[in-house]
């Protein structure tokens, strides 16, 4: 393949034409070639050379940036589904072979960062925070290529690169939202609660959680499990994809996601080949209510 890749792609090369790209109307030929090449490059991600790497740093570039402003995601609803981009996660991988570790610009008395790609704020004065309508506490550190949506509230937290949050989500105490995990609109993530990202392993889908999702303290969320509207996760609750999710007034058992609206406990299950043994299971206890809605409102006055 030439070294000049974009070029052979027959891929824009200037920098407002690889954003349209990304964007909610791309060429769609244009945007089949682009992931065509960074399919095949990232299949040979072991043995690209120099040249071939500085030219795909433009398109890297516009990636990151539309990740960073929401207009790409790693993964996005259609039609009632989840449809998963593999490409997006294929390109933040291969920048990290086109980009330099380098000291982040940091305030003082503030701890310095040296990374290949930037923090979010780096260069944001206080009139993009108030164009944003994010809130950031101290200590909240927020990746270059994640994506916050109007009103979100960061509380001393962590939110890797390709994320998406949604508006009027709260991100508590000491929580972590990995790479390319789907957080909806006006949900809450408790503090010490970990979002699993899909950078590695390098197989994992993205974790979902949709809409107005409450998600308890040091639960644990990894391994592409979606969370559906509405549900209600308690304090410690662990899922991957291989939880048992059982439905305690059916006794039905299933795997990798909550159902809409579902409270969900930590509990056990008794081994189906050594009964004297039980195993770790997530319990659908019941479906949401008033009474649950009420003890999980959200406090718009935070927001505000």
């Amino acid at each position: 393949m030439s070294t000049d890749l974009i070029a052979t792609a027959d891929v824009p090369t200037d920098a407002a034409a690889l954003a349209a790209l990304f964007g909610p109307d791309p060429d769609q030929g244009q945007r089949a070639a682009v992931e065509a090449l960074v399919d095949d490059l990232f299949e040979r991600r072991g043995a690209l050379a120099p040249d071939e790497l500085a030219s795909l740093r433009p398109l890297v570039d516009a990636g990151l940036r539309a990740l960073d402003a929401g207009e790409l995601r790693a993964a996005h609803p259609v039609d009632g589904r989840w449809a998963v981009d593999t490409f997006t996660k294929k390109l933040i991988l291969l920048s990290f072979l086109t980009m330099e570790s380098a000291v982040a610009a940091s305030a003082p008395g503030r701890p310095r960062t040296f990374d290949k790609l930037p923090l979010k704020f780096e260069n944001w004065e206080a009139a993009d925070f108030e164009s944003s309508r994010v809130r950031v506490v101290p200590g909240a550190v927020v990746r270059y290529g994640a994506y916050l949506g109007p009103g979100v509230v960061l509380m001393p937290s962590f939110v890797n690169v390709g994320a998406y949050v949604g508006a009027g989500t709260m991100i508590d105490t000491w929580a972590t939202v990995g790479s390319c995990a789907q957080i909806g609109e006006r949900c809450h993530i408790s503090g010490g609660a970990g979002i699993g990202g899909v950078l590695e392993p390098i197989g994992e889908e993205p974790v979902i959680i949709e809409d107005g999702v409450f998600i308890g303290a040091r639960s644990e969320v990894a391994e592409g499990v979606r969370v559906r509207r509405g549900a209600v996760l308690g304090m410690g609750v662990y899922l991957g994809r291989s939880t048992p999710v059982v439905d305690r007034a059916t006794g039905a058992v299933s795997y990798g996601e909550i159902p809409e609206g579902a409270v969900v406990v930590p509990g056990t299950r008794a081994d189906p080949n050594h009964p004297e043994i039980a195993t770790y299971a997530a319990v659908i206890v019941k479906y949401a209510d008033d009474g649950t809605r009420g003890k999980t409102a959200l406090n718009d006055l935070v927001r505000s």
